[in-house]
């Protein structure tokens, strides 16, 4: 495989990816290692400090230890491949390095957990060193390291993309096709003069370079390029860009839909394109997707593809299980725990990981919850607001869910205030009901009833109400309707 064949660089500078941290840049800085091009050499070029290389380079270590920088990818993701370039690295390049990874959120990495992803490998000196990786955790951040010091060119993260879909998204439509928003090319007929990864880049393209080129097609046949969407949406605009291909721009270009193994639907005939020009087409009706297929014929360069739509119901209950099943376990139990308030059947829900699809998490869900004790479930009680309580109280979540409570009438707010102490003195927990759809009376109603029960009862009955706010939330969970879990439950 070569390197214009392992996908995107999810550290690129243009995607984002920046050089935050190292340990020591006495020689060459840091910030060189994301430098787009290739690397250069001068022979004749000094600084104060010594020769001049196109990389970052560390001083000649003399006491135990190794170099190291840090890096935050431009957009998190998998990681599948690295790239350590050793250009021009000679007599001065590291003997062995390696690879850790962290999730967070942020840049303060004082107390985040580093775990590895490259164990200490050795290196070759002016090579571009690819080492696999196999990894399943989401990625925000990388440090190489270097044994024991030298220099090293660049530095190329190759993976799956994997963003917060519901921030880049946030309106629930946009670019599903875009790196930034998760979209990966699969396969491609044709990748001669330059990577169909440059299809799905940010941006406007800066020159033919960085666009996607086929060779001339001498035969019959045309090229098509595959790319996976960040989630199923219903596509209703493509948008087809051949800026600064003026002499090699394909004739045509169709677009199906499908899935690689099966069968592909046309949801865009052939359209005639012409040289440097963005042209949009509308796709009526909107076609639910999860794969593009992007045919031009007979050959030519795109410099890039734009595939606009909105993400389905089932497109966000996907997402939200790939996404939540690549989290790392602590950033994993942060998101979870908004929505059930139990730290043990967040853990076990972490545990039980991965989760084959959103069904799936649900039904580890109930289960999990079920297997739990009293005190479990009292934990999770006491992240409720008390049913009627005015706005301001608990997270966005439960102000939604409770909001026909509020909005009751006088009278029925002072007798759900007057219930829910009965309540907390007969039973010792806050009265919890799932909220969503009832009106104040009928949850007020409910109230009185279930003061009847024995606290044995009541206490099953409390956990079954929890168990369907959990199933509600979980599904919240994965839109961009839901809040941060810093906000609570």
């Amino acid at each position: 495989m070569t390197i214009a064949e392992l996908g995107p660089d999810l550290a690129a500078r243009r995607l984002g990816g920046e050089v935050l941290e190292a340990n020591d840049e006495f020689f060459a800085p840091k910030e060189n290692l994301l430098k787009p091009e290739a690397p250069a050499f001068d022979a004749h070029s000094y600084t104060d400090r010594g020769k001049e290389m196109d990389g970052w380079e560390t001083r000649r270590r003399r006491e135990p230890g190794h170099d190291w920088c840090i890096v935050r990818l431009g957009v998190p993701g998998i990681i599948r491949n690295v790239t350590v370039d050793t250009s021009f690295f000679t007599g001065n390049f590291p003997e062995r390095c390696s690879l850790e990874g962290a999730g967070t959120s942020g840049d303060d990495l004082a107390d985040v957990e580093w775990f590895e992803l490259l164990r200490e490998s050795n290196l070759e000196g002016d090579s571009q060193n690819l080492f696999e990786i196999e990894a399943t955790r989401r990625v925000t951040h990388v440090r190489l390291n270097i044994f024991p010091d030298g220099g090293v060119a660049r530095l190329r993260v190759h993976g799956e993309p994997m963003p917060d879909l519901r921030k880049v998204l946030a309106q629930g439509r946009g670019d599903v096709a875009a790196t930034g928003s998760g979209g990966v090319v699969l396969d491609a007929s044709d990748r001669f003069y330059s990577s169909p990864d440059n299809l799905l880049a940010p941006g406007d393209p800066l020159g033919m370079h960085d666009g996607w080129e086929t060779k001339r097609r001498r035969g019959p046949g045309h090229d098509w390029v595959v790319i996976r969407l960040a989630a199923e949406a219903e596509i209703d605009r493509i948008e087809v860009d051949t800026s600064f291909f003026k002499g090699n721009y394909p004739d045509t270009c169709s677009v199906d839909v499908g899935a690689p193994e099966g069968a592909w639907t046309e949801v865009l005939p052939a359209r005639k394109l012409g040289p440097d020009e963005l042209v949009t087409f509308a796709v009526d009706p909107p076609a639910p997707a999860t794969h593009v297929r992007l045919n031009v014929h007979p050959d030519g360069g795109v410099a890039r593809l734009r595939v606009h739509g909105r993400v389905t119901d089932e497109g966000w209950r996907a997402f939200g299980v790939r996404w939540l099943n690549a989290q790392t376990p602590d950033v994993f139990e942060r998101e979870i725990v908004s929505c059930c308030g139990s730290r043990g059947w967040a853990k076990g829900l972490r545990d039980a990981r991965p989760f084959a699809d959103f069904d799936a998490l649900l039904e580890t869900s109930d289960a999990v919850w079920a297997a739990l004790g009293p005190d479990d479930r009292r934990e999770a009680f006491t992240a409720h607001p008390r049913i009627g309580e005015r706005a301001g109280s608990g997270s966005a979540w439960a102000q939604a869910e409770q909001a026909g409570a509020v909005s009751g009438s006088r009278e029925t707010l002072v007798a759900l205030e007057t219930g829910n102490r009965e309540y907390e003195e007969r039973f010792g927990q806050v009265f919890l009901i799932n909220a969503t759809g009832k009106s104040a009376d009928e949850m007020l109603e409910e109230l009185w009833r279930r003061l009847s029960n024995e606290p044995e009862a009541e206490l099953l009955e409390a956990a079954e109400q929890q168990r369907q706010i959990t199933r509600v939330r979980l599904e919240k969970l994965v839109r961009p309707v839901a809040p941060s879990p810093r906000d609570g439950a």
